[in-house]
């Protein structure tokens, strides 16, 4: 496997093999969490705590555990890192902890941190490792919050409410109200209203692809045909 650049696998991370946007992982928690600013956030950092974690566990451990044991080994390390994310979540931020209910123990299950481990972290060393991992969760959680922000401002009209909860009662008021008595729109808050938000942002995605290799396309140079040496008899006057 040829070694990537810490900026490609920066780059992977954020957009061209973005875990949500590209690969379409983890998108249950990704749906139904993102009703608001908040959640997104809130689910996103436990994410990322996780899957660095896990990738330097398994980079650290890569060249002595056989294959036999390698994926329940890789369930393990990311059940653990799991396991330290809700105890710290209970600690600090409980109310968070609650509302994101069942979404925090099946990280556990999340496809993107299992992947990361058996196709990168597995294969590489700390550094690298760290930041594939740091790169993913970033991409996943930038995905997140900006799918949690537009179904708050559609939903209710506001942004950044709730945000209490996970920065404390210095934050109680940061809440924006967008629309003065906007009528919830509830399509947006509901899970439907998710599924055409994330296509809409893929849909997005996919153009700005294509517009940038079409503009790389153009500006190529054009390939020059070469000279031909043509043979002349007889004397030229």
């Amino acid at each position: 496997m040829a070694t990537k650049t810490l900026r490609q696998i920066s780059l992977d991370g954020l957009w061209f093999n973005n875990p949500a946007l590209v690969q379409l992982l983890g998108l249950c928690p990704l749906l139904a969490v993102t009703g608001s600013v908040v959640n997104a956030l809130g689910l996103g950092l436990a994410t990322m705590l996780v899957l660095v974690g896990s990738n330097i566990s398994v980079s650290l451990i890569r060249n002595h555990v056989s294959d036999a044991v390698r994926l329940p080994a890789f369930v393990m390390i990311i059940a653990s890192f799991v396991t330290v994310t809700e105890l710290v979540m209970q600690a600090f931020t409980y109310e968070l902890y609650e509302v994101l209910g069942i979404f925090i123990p099946l990280i556990v299950t999340n496809c993107a941190i299992l992947g990361r481990a058996d196709a990168f972290a597995c294969k590489n060393p700390i550094l690298p490792s760290a930041i594939d991992g740091f790169m993913m969760a970033l991409g996943f959680t930038l995905v997140l919050i900006v799918l949690g922000a537009m179904r708050e401002v559609l939903g209710q009209g506001v942004i950044f409410s709730d945000m209490q909860l996970l920065f404390g009662p210095q934050a109680a008021g940061w809440k924006v109200e967008l629309v003065k008595d906007y009528p919830d729109f509830l399509f947006a808050i509901l899970p439907p209203g998710a599924f055409v938000a994330m296509g809409l942002i893929i849909a997005i995605k996919n153009i700005i692809d294509e517009r940038l290799k079409a503009r790389a396309e153009a500006q190529k140079a054009p390939v020059e045909a070469g000279s031909k040496r043509v043979r002349v008899t007889g004397k030229i006057t």
